[in-house]
């Protein structure tokens, strides 16, 4: 049976997408009254940042909104698929509309995914202020964007957004798009569709217009529990990237490497990739957790989870899954010791509630005379002048004396570095 509704082609997050500030819904302390894009786009003082945020947060429509509201000619590109030469033609772009005064703004999506040359390609430009750079990233800037390009930015951090924003983005698509408004909505699951969502927006107003498709025929559209896991098929698919979900997956995989159970930690591993996870974010906790939770009891460990962070982002998926899988296998089954983690831990400590002790002045570097004279640097005992290569030596503050803040434990390879730790400090230090 045909429906009685024209469904259209345009998707409801495209139909439904903000075109002011005011429609704007979530990061209130961007877009709020007094906060920097607002204030940015009011004053029509636009200058180049990136914006850092969790998928479906907004970025693209932010972008949209400024190019709107300000009168600038508006070129998006994604960083996937576009290289130098692109972003060289809308530089060409720009250079002739700064002729006739008019602005250009140039939006790339998954900035991240530029390499140094394409990103160097974009200093100058910016610069100049020939090109007005919107960047969006999922992944952090401090990492994945090259400080002379950070340097010339600002970035603002988008929140994931809440359960209010989501129903404030759901009412506003029901109520602004002339195909959903005609509808006979008379009941929405939304706490489940919330948390199917997970906090994307996007993928929010997808998956509801899917459910009122197939829901369509029906004198009254109930979009239930029900018609919503059928609408998702894949129950993976209920693996949210952003939200809760997500920080209990990733949870479980460290702790099943950092208790020695390869097998939780490989099949939290494949949770993360079927449902979608970026391989790098799950590369980069392993090199983090190969210095935390392995440390010297079994050096290899982090110079594996390096070479397998490199490796995943050269090569990608799905090939990425096999290395992912031999770097946590390793992981997992390797002596574990925190005793590098906790040394930091316990100094970073002193170092902010003590006060900062003076530098002995035998271990003072004394390049001018001046210092000579001030003894920075006399009395200094070279340890290679000694037998094994040691000297009995006071290296911390005086007000520190004796102070112990790495323990090596008696785990896997550590243990040697406490056995010799051990013979030259002679009962000096507690090993």
């Amino acid at each position: 049976m045909k429906n009685k509704f024209d469904i259209p082609q345009v998707p409801l997050p495209e139909r439904a997408r903000p075109q002011t500030l005011d429609e704007f819904q979530g990061q209130t302390h961007l877009v709020g009254a007094g906060k920097p894009i607002r204030v940015m786009v009011e004053q029509d003082t636009l200058s180049s940042f990136i914006l850092w945020g969790p998928p479906g947060t907004g970025k693209t429509t932010l972008a949209k909104i400024i190019s709107n509201q300000t009168n600038s000619e508006f070129y998006k590109l994604n960083a996937v698929s576009s290289g130098v030469k692109d972003v060289r033609k809308v530089i060409e772009r720009a250079q002739l509309n700064l002729q006739h005064n008019q602005r250009t703004i140039l939006f790339i999506d998954e900035i991240h995914r530029f390499n140094k040359a394409q990103q160097d390609a974009l200093l100058s430009s910016v610069e100049s202020g020939e090109v007005i750079l919107i960047g969006a990233t999922t992944e952090n800037p401090s990492f994945e964007v090259i400080p002379a390009l950070r340097s010339r930015v600002r970035i603002y951090v988008l929140n994931e957004l809440t359960k209010n924003d989501l129903e404030s983005i759901l009412n506003f698509a029901i109520s602004k798009d002339s195909f959903i408004s005609k509808l006979p909505l008379k009941e929405i699951d939304k706490d489940f569709l919330f948390y199917v969502s997970g906090g994307d927006g996007r993928i929010l107003l997808s998956i509801f217009e899917s459910a009122i498709v197939q829901s369509i025929n029906n004198y009254e559209i109930r979009i239930t529990k029900e018609v919503i896991e059928n609408v998702l098929q894949n129950k993976n698919i209920v693996y949210d990237k952003a939200g809760e979900e997500h920080y209990n997956v990733i949870s479980a995989f460290i702790k099943s490497v950092r208790g020695s159970d390869p097998d939780a930690a490989i099949y939290y591993l494949a949770r993360m990739l079927e449902g979608g996870e970026d391989p790098i974010f799950i590369a980069r906790r392993l090199v983090i957790l190969a210095s935390e939770d392995i440390g010297n009891a079994s050096p290899n460990g982090l110079v594996l989870a390096e070479a397998a962070f490199g490796a995943v982002e050269k090569i990608g998926m799905p090939e990425a899954r096999i290395i992912l899988a031999q770097c946590t296998a390793y992981l997992a089954s390797s002596a574990k010791s925190n005793a590098s983690y906790l040394a930091i831990d316990n100094a970073l400590s002193d170092v902010r509630n003590k006060s900062l002790y003076k530098v002995p002045l035998h271990l003072r570097n004394a390049p001018t005379k001046l210092m000579k004279e001030l003894d920075y640097g006399k009395a200094y005992k070279y340890p290679h002048d000694y037998p094994d290569h040691f000297i009995d030596e006071d290296y911390l503050p005086k007000e520190l004396k004796g102070k112990q803040y790495y323990i090596p434990t008696e785990n896997g390879q550590e243990i040697k570095l406490r056995e010799r730790l051990k013979s030259i400090w002679k009962g000096k230090k507690k090993y």
